[in-house]
């Protein structure tokens, strides 16, 4: 279950009924997916081969194709990252910087951990996401992604093209990491 910390004021939302309240107010779409489908083998495994990749996309076929018809988005793939992952830190900075996209932002957390950092209408909140969670940051909705501390993340991305998924660069003043 996501949880929410609102920077302005340090408020922490935990109860599921105010997260999905607090983002559905942001036009932030907020799922839950089940976990128990997913093998054992693959719900702490951070390095994974094609073939692991492809079983996670057949466990959760239905809720993807369900969530893909919903909102028009036509591909989808595997992301892992860890401490395993080549140049990590470097991708971490590359992520860690406020942007928008001309797409909605969807990661579906199949295991690990991550935050989405979004602005809302009175600030910076952070989205602490764990496994079963989905989330899709609106278009043109300044936010970046980061790893939690144990750096380790599994997530389905959802693409209406992924050819046009880029980061555009969101100057702001008021953020503050």
């Amino acid at each position: 279950m996501a949880n929410i910390r609102i920077r302005n004021t340090n408020e922490r939302l935990t109860n599921e009924h105010e997260v999905t309240s607090f983002l559905d107010k942001h036009g932030v779409l907020y799922e839950h997916w089940d976990m128990d489908k997913l093998s054992s083998k693959l719900r702490d495994q951070f390095l994974l081969s094609n073939e692991e990749k492809e079983e996670i996309l057949k466990t959760f076929d239905n809720e993807i194709r369900s969530l893909a018809t919903r909102r028009g988005y036509a591909e989808w793939d595997i992301v892992a990252l860890s401490d395993a992952t080549p140049n990590l830190d470097e991708l971490l900075k590359k992520f860690e910087q406020v942007h928008v996209h001309t797409e909605d932002e969807v990661r579906a957390i199949t295991a690990g951990n991550g935050i989405f950092t979004i602005k809302g209408e009175a600030g910076y909140f952070d989205v602490e996401l764990s496994p079963g969670d989905v989330i899709s940051v609106p278009v043109n909705t300044p936010h970046f992604f980061t790893l939690m501390e144990n750096r380790q993340v599994v997530a389905v991305r959802l693409f209406i093209d992924s050819s046009g998924w880029v980061a555009h660069p969101y100057e702001d003043p008021e953020f503050k990491r």
